[in-house]
């Protein structure tokens, strides 16, 4: 895999840099990860996309990374050895959107790959159930990793690459021969819980114990925090304080929960299905950052016996970053490995297994995918 950095937001300097890889021929698939501060819009960018010869995929994220750094603008840019096929699914908020029927349609026949990269519209309303749609379909035999897309403005839009050009509210499956190791960890501990989602409605959580959401974690976090919602907008308070969805593995599923409506309800980044039960979370900077380097160790050692790094692709939360500030530094020193290459992107949810446990979309955590040489 060849790597590069550009770290120009100019669209000629992105135009050119893709050129360069088109134009290699051990490059024939390019996988890009860009910044949202870029300010790369459909009008902008799709004549360039739609030019390219060879297969895209990838996204536009918050920040970006590439080896020891985080970046606010600028591109990385992956050139894979092999051919790709990319698919697209439409309409990842159609409340009635049939996912198993969509994949069977669009992916056709038996598909053999040892890595599928996904990537999603991070402020789509149903990308847990197309995950669990993407697990129905291919199971257990293949690695996942990816994330969501998107800014931090909150606003969704188009933020898919393609070839096609810069799409929305879809994912973006591709298969990929690529041996990976993929490890997940978060680092956050329950203080509170756990309660049952009484009513819920895709990414709005509505009530939590027969209560209104709202007021249930209020006075949970309020109590812990000793701060008040009153006092600052509520991201600020509640990065700090996750939601953990209850699962029969080792470690909850984090949902973020980034607004608080008028009438009680919140809404979250991904799904919270009625009936399941959920903690409040908190965590401490150093447990936060460990689980970095935890998510390593694990991708290191589900590497197939035999099989060196070549390097480290790292998908890890953009609200991790919002938590630590300027600590952040430390969490990308635990990833750094030894003379290989490290990247990846600051994301809105992350998208992981590794061949045993159930697909998932994550928040706030922390996805490591190692590739072989």
């Amino acid at each position: 895999m060849i790597v590069e950095f550009e770290k120009s937001s100019k669209i000629e300097d992105f135009a050119n840099h893709l050129q360069v890889f088109e134009e290699n021929p051990e490059v024939q698939s390019i996988f890009i990860l860009s910044c949202d501060g870029n300010d790369y819009t459909a009008e902008n960018i799709n004549k360039v996309l739609r030019n390219c010869k060879k297969p895209i995929f990838g996204g536009v994220f918050p920040q970006i990374i590439y080896e020891d750094m985080q970046y606010e603008k600028g591109t990385v840019f992956c050139g894979l050895s092999e051919k790709t096929d990319v698919h697209i699914i439409p309409n990842l908020s159609l409340p009635d959107e049939d996912y198993d029927r969509h994949l069977e349609k669009t992916i056709n026949g038996n598909v053999e790959a040892k890595t599928i990269f996904v990537f999603v519209d991070g402020f789509a309303k149903r990308i847990a159930s197309f995950i669990e749609s993407l697990f129905n379909i291919f199971g257990l035999e293949t690695n996942y990793i990816g994330g969501g897309a998107g800014s931090l403005s909150m606003k969704q839009k188009s933020c898919l690459f393609s070839n096609m050009g810069l799409i929305k509210d879809s994912a973006i499956i591709v298969h990929s021969s690529l041996v990976s190791g993929i490890g997940v960890s978060h680092g956050w501990e329950k203080i509170s819980g756990p309660l049952k989602v009484t009513e819920s409605d895709r990414n709005r959580v509505i009530s939590l114990d027969w209560e209104s959401a709202f007021n249930v974690y209020k006075n949970i976090v309020e109590s812990h925090s000793g701060e008040k919602f009153s006092d600052k907008n509520f991201f600020e308070l509640s990065k700090g304080y996750p939601l953990g969805i209850t699962t029969l593995s080792n470690e909850e599923i984090i949902r973020d929960p980034v607004s608080a409506d008028k009438d009680g309800s919140m809404t979250c980044i991904g799904e919270v299905p009625q009936d399941s039960f959920v903690s409040i979370m908190n965590g401490k900077k150093n447990s936060i950052i460990r689980a970095a380097g935890n998510a390593l160790f694990k991708a290191k050692n589900e590497l197939p016996e035999g099989k060196n790094i070549d390097s480290v692709f790292f998908i890890d939360c953009i609200s991790r970053v919002l938590f630590l500030e300027g600590d952040f530094s430390k969490e990308l020193a635990m990833v750094q490995y030894p003379g290989k290459k490290v990247f990846g992107a600051l994301t809105i949810g992350e998208i992981a297994n590794n061949k045993k446990d159930y697909l998932e979309f994550y928040n706030k955590t922390s996805v490591i995918g190692v590739f072989a040489e």
